[in-house]
This record gives C-alpha cells, sequence and structure tokens, in this order.
C-alpha cells in the first residue's frame, strides 16, 4: 500500500492507496492489422489515483473499414477544473447528466470484445481503464495493443517529436476539435493506416516489419554492468567523473548504449535503475512521459 497526505480546509489526512499490479493487462504488440479498435479517452489529470475519466471514444475497423463507433462523455465525481476544459471543450455542464465510469464500463467493454486495441501513447489509456476496472470490480482489462507512437518512433527516426501533432501535421491530417475522444480516434486511426503503408514500403512485409522491433537477437539484454572503458585516466572535475548514473526514456540524439559508453569513458557509473546512490537521472524523450496535465499535447 501507498499513503498520500491530502491537505483540504487546512486539515491534513492519510489516504491508503492501493497499488494495482496489473498483472492481466495485456501484451504490447507490433502488427499491421486490417481488424482491430481505435480507443482514446481524455482525463482530468494524470494519475489514475486521483484523476477522472471524462469521455471514451472507440473506433471499430474491419477489413480497414470503419464499422462501428462508440462515443460518450463521463460524468466525474468532482467538478472539471478550468485548466481541462480549455484543452478538451468538456464543461462540467455537458457531463452533468453522462452515465458514471460505473455505468459506462460495461458498455465499453462490451463494444471492444476481444479486438486488439490501437492507441497513441496507448499504455496511459489502457493502465486508466485497467485501474477504472479494477476499482469497479469488473473484470480487468486484458485486450494486446498496439502504440502507434512506439511504431513511429521506429519508422520515422528523424521526427524531433512524435506526438499526435506532430505525426497529424507529418501526414497532413486534419486536426480540429482535437482533443476530444473520438476525433482523437479518427486522427490515431488514419496516423495507423499511413504508418502501414510506410512500413510495408520500408519492410515490404509484416513480418519483417515486426522483427525490425525484436531487440537484442542474440538473446541479451543490455545492462550498466556490461558497458565499460579502456580509459585509465580521468579528468576529475567533470560533471559525471565518479558519479551514478541513470538513464530512463529513448533518447534522441544516440542510442542508450552510446550514451552510457560517454558515461562510463569519463568515469561514470552507469545504472539500469535508479538507487540510493544515483547521483543523476537522465530523461529521455518525454513523449513517453508527458508532465503536462491532459496527456496528448496536440499544440
Amino acid at each position: 500500500m501507498n499513503f498520500t497526505i491530502n491537505v483540504e480546509m487546512g486539515r491534513f489526512s492519510i489516504v491508503e492507496r492501493e497499488k494495482i499490479e496489473r498483472t492481466l493487462k495485456g501484451k504490447s504488440s507490433i502488427d499491421i492489422l486490417s481488424d482491430y479498435i481505435v480507443f482514446d479517452i481524455e482525463t482530468t489529470g494524470l494519475d489514475s489515483f486521483y484523476d477522472e475519466v471524462i469521455e471514451i471514444g472507440a473506433i471499430k475497423v474491419k477489413n480497414n473499414k470503419i464499422v462501428s463507433k462508440f462515443n460518450s462523455l463521463v460524468k466525474p465525481q468532482n467538478e472539471i477544473d478550468d485548466y481541462i476544459t480549455e484543452l478538451t471543450g468538456i464543461t462540467n455542464e455537458m457531463v452533468k447528466d453522462a452515465p458514471t465510469i460505473e455505468e459506462i464500463l460495461p458498455d465499453f467493454m462490451d463494444y471492444i470484445g476481444n479486438d486488439i486495441l490501437i492507441g497513441h501513447n496507448v499504455n496511459f489509456d489502457i493502465n486508466f481503464i485497467y485501474d477504472n476496472l479494477y476499482r469497479n470490480k469488473f473484470n480487468v482489462l486484458t485486450n494486446d495493443f498496439i502504440d502507434t507512437m512506439r511504431i513511429s518512433r521506429k519508422l520515422l527516426p528523424d521526427l524531433p517529436h512524435h506526438r499526435l501533432i506532430d505525426l497529424a501535421r507529418y501526414f497532413e491530417i486534419d486536426t480540429t476539435n482535437n482533443h476530444r475522444s473520438l476525433k482523437d480516434c479518427e486522427i490515431t486511426m488514419s496516423i495507423y493506416e499511413q504508418l502501414k503503408n510506410v512500413a510495408l514500403q520500408k519492410y515490404v512485409n509484416a513480418e519483417k516489419f515486426k522483427n525490425a522491433f525484436k531487440k537484442h537477437r542474440n538473446g541479451t539484454t543490455l545492462r550498466a554492468r556490461d558497458i565499460s572503458t579502456n580509459n585509465t585516466e580521468f579528468d576529475v572535475d567533470n560533471l559525471f567523473y565518479n558519479k551514478y548514473v541513470a538513464i530512463t526514456g529513448t533518447l534522441e540524439k544516440m542510442q542508450r548504449k552510446e550514451a552510457m559508453q560517454i558515461i562510463v569513458d569519463l568515469g561514470g557509473h552507469c545504472e539500469d535503475n535508479v538507487t540510493k546512490k544515483t547521483n543523476y537521472l537522465i530523461l529521455g524523450n518525454n513523449d513517453y512521459n508527458p508532465i503536462l496535465r491532459g496527456k496528448k499535447v496536440l499544440n
């Protein structure tokens, strides 16, 4: 259990926060599909414990054609703040008669069935839905999923960023009325279809495309302990000398192994995870770790 301190009306209270392990969560997949469901949610923030879903959208695709759509506003327990209203256009008045998350989740789960889900930075959406299902004692979300952000990073490495807006601009996709679930689903679907074309042009077929995502085919995984240096003399005044450094996220300008080698060559120590000894944490591309509220920054 985790504990959180709340401050309200000058009083302190400790809230017990259950950690949800998500052991039944589906697998992240890479594939070129003709049948799938694109889905997207709008929320009041980034944390599924504190923040709430205020809209769910989904599009069902069969044989590369849209066959149906699912969309519903969701009434939160707490008021939507001005920032989220400005970002999404969703007001408290709009959701006052909407179903609650407990009421809409069964309908959403019936709609998606066992289909593979596709979304942009989709782990965010998956985790939010999973946690809400778990807390409301429903069967949790076990569908496998595909992340268009992950695919775009592989296929379009020269793009400086891989947000939804960046890809929409790259593929010249209309983003009018974005930050609404169904519109974001439409944008994501268009991006996925475009990425499929790029993948086939680059890799010829789906199998070669999927194989391109398999890392360390010799069965080994890059570990900090595997990085060593032949240097025997170091500038003791450099930033990394005798410091412990962890790297997270995807680096824009170089591979992680290259960055780790530079650190070790300067006399530093690389770590696979943050520990008590860690002096520096190097953050990679924030596409995978958005700090702005509202998750998907489109403009």
